[in-house]
């Protein structure tokens, strides 16, 4: 399992060339799928209600080799041309997907939006302006809602700050749990060429690159609600629930933390972040018992909480569900 897992995980950070030769509009948004055809068109649909013209604004969707549907002719009849389209020739997986749309990406402005997430109105728009009123920032974001499967909105992102601008003391904020969604994020495409692009985990490897970015560049943050995040159990974070990967993956981050922080920041950040996670991964186990999952992904998810930290296996939330556990046991 983990050997498959490192072969379609980049174990280092791939390189990202820069852009030569070529005309560089002012933005790509750059939309990563495999097998997400259900969401997709209200995806694409919400980035052209406030699409910039061609010139402007490259519009790709890349394809991970998708069986779901003809992923190509969705894309053209919900863009009718406006929307570039890329293929893998074979399923890579979720990275290297990932890393090959920012190395197609051509614009200044780089916005990844995955195949089931949203843009809402006025999005580019604000995030431009952040960037040149603070061009220092290698990445911006904004405040974001959680939606259902459905669309339904759920709750918003806790806000960082009451106006827009650089944040302040943000590494050492971030490094204590992962604090923003994709949808929400802009980076300068010179960022990426400089740090190169995703590796190490298929779950956090968002987490992972935020704080890298953080540790080099200053950071813009609006509190304008512009993107939506959708939560549902299909999804790669709803998958590795089941099985603990995503809190493996968490520890992988963490464990990261500590050659990338300043020691400092590390030492009062790796602790919170390992509590925060374990008591994250109890949640997660109560969730996978409700929606009768299984025994073991319930298991999977207390024996992570126990590698993140221990002590929270004795709180009130974990033994009211050890005892559920026992009593359907007899």
């Amino acid at each position: 399992m983990e050997s498959a897992l490192e072969n379609r995980t980049p174990q280092s950070p791939p390189p990202i060339p820069p852009v030569t030769g070529v005309h560089r509009p002012t933005w790509s948004v750059m939309i990563p799928v495999y097998n997400c055809s259900t969401y997709l068109p209200i995806t694409l649909e919400s980035v052209l209600a406030q699409a910039l013209p061609e010139a402007d604004m490259q519009i790709e969707v890349v394809d991970d080799a998708s069986t779901d549907h003809p992923v190509e002719q969705l894309v053209y009849e919900v863009g009718r041309g406006r929307v570039q389209y890329f293929r893998q020739l074979i399923n890579r997986g979720s990275l290297h997907n990932l890393n090959t749309a920012i190395q197609r990406a051509r614009g200044k402005y780089l916005h990844i939006l995955h195949g089931d997430d949203l843009v809402l109105p006025g999005f580019y728009r604000e995030m431009q302006n952040l960037l040149e009123a603070y061009p220092e920032a290698g990445m911006a974001f904004c405040r974001y809602l959680y939606i259902d499967e459905a669309g339904k909105p759920l709750y918003p992102s806790e806000p960082e700050a009451e106006q827009p601008g650089l944040l302040i003391g943000w590494l050492s904020r971030l490094a204590t749990r992962q604090r923003i969604q994709t949808p929400a994020v802009v980076v300068q495409r010179k960022v990426y060429e400089h740090l190169g692009g995703f590796y190490g985990v298929l779950y956090g490897e968002d987490w992972l690159m935020w704080l890298r970015i953080a540790i080099h560049y200053a950071v813009a943050y609006t509190p304008a609600i512009r993107a939506a995040y959708r939560q549902h159990q299909h999804s790669i974070s709803g998958r590795w629930a089941l099985n603990g990967q995503n809190m493996r993956d968490i520890g992988y981050v963490i464990h990261q933390m500590k050659t990338l922080l300043p020691e400092n920041i590390y030492r009062t950040a790796a602790p919170r972040a390992r509590h925060f996670y374990a008591a994250y991964a109890i949640q997660t186990a109560h969730r996978n018992w409700h929606l009768k999952a299984g025994l073991k992904p319930v298991l999977a998810q207390l024996h992570q909480a126990c590698r993140l930290h221990a002590p929270v296996l004795l709180q009130p939330h974990s033994l009211k569900l050890y005892l559920k556990i026992l009593w359907n046991l007899h």
